[in-house]
């Protein structure tokens, strides 16, 4: 699904051709995605599972130090996921003193659609992803985001809409202090450039033509498409 799982596979012996092609994501019909939303508060969102690979003990770490700077944001920690880490995660939050913090739980279906929308800003700080699926549904619904380079998202810096940085405290800290201090206007026009992108890349209609490509090849030999190595 990337070029660095890709990496991955050949790293282990593997040399039959590989087909690397994303994952698709529905993108979903907004009205007016350029408009940030009139209000007073303004939410970073993390959404995924509750585990230690994603890094949430660093995100609370960097929050500790940009709750006082930044005062009409606020942050959302949506998921599910063990008992005993959601309680370290949240007694995390608590002995930090951390303020303006919300773990509302899972969120599923029109409520997680909801979650996206009113985000001004995603963040995952994920040690390891193969993909990063809840990457592309923050991008689809228009919200730029922060991601670790756990993650295969290096175009997020190439098409304009986010920051991909390395993954430690100092760094997720200071992408996140930039982000927060841009105007709603700018983020929300970070976020349609997101937006296209993945319509563009990782719409359902690009994902089943180089589908088809690559089975044609299969079938039919000849000279391999692109995304055939």
């Amino acid at each position: 699904t990337s070029e660095e799982e890709y990496r991955d596979i050949r790293n282990l012996g593997f040399q039959a051709p590989i087909m690397i092609v994303p994952n698709g994501i529905d993108i979903p019909e907004i009205t007016d995605p350029c408009v940030p939303a009139e209000t007073d508060t303004r939410t970073l969102l993390f959404l995924s599972r509750i585990h230690p690979k994603k890094g949430i003990d660093r995100l609370l770490h960097a929050w500790a130090a940009l709750q006082s700077r930044h005062h009409d944001w606020r942050l959302v920690i949506v998921g599910r996921g063990d008992t005993a880490h959601v309680e370290e995660v949240t007694s995390l939050a608590s002995s930090l003193h951390l303020e303006r913090v919300d773990f509302p739980g899972p969120l599923y279906g029109a409520e997680k659609t909801r979650a996206y929308l009113a985000a001004d800003l995603f963040v995952l700080p994920t040690h390891s992803e193969n993909f990063g699926m809840v990457v592309a549904e923050a991008l689809a619904h228009g919200t730029p985001a922060v991601v670790s380079q756990g993650a295969p998202w290096a175009g997020l810096e190439t098409e304009g809409c986010g920051w991909w940085v390395e993954h430690d405290v100092p760094t997720l800290t200071a992408a996140l202090d930039a982000a927060m201090s841009l105007p709603a206007k700018q983020l929300a026009e970070m976020g349609a450039k997101g937006r296209a992108w993945m319509a563009r890349d990782f719409g359902w209609e690009s994902i089943a033509r180089r589908m088809e490509a690559g089975y044609r090849w299969l079938i039919e030999g000849g000279v391999p498409p692109a995304w055939v190595r």
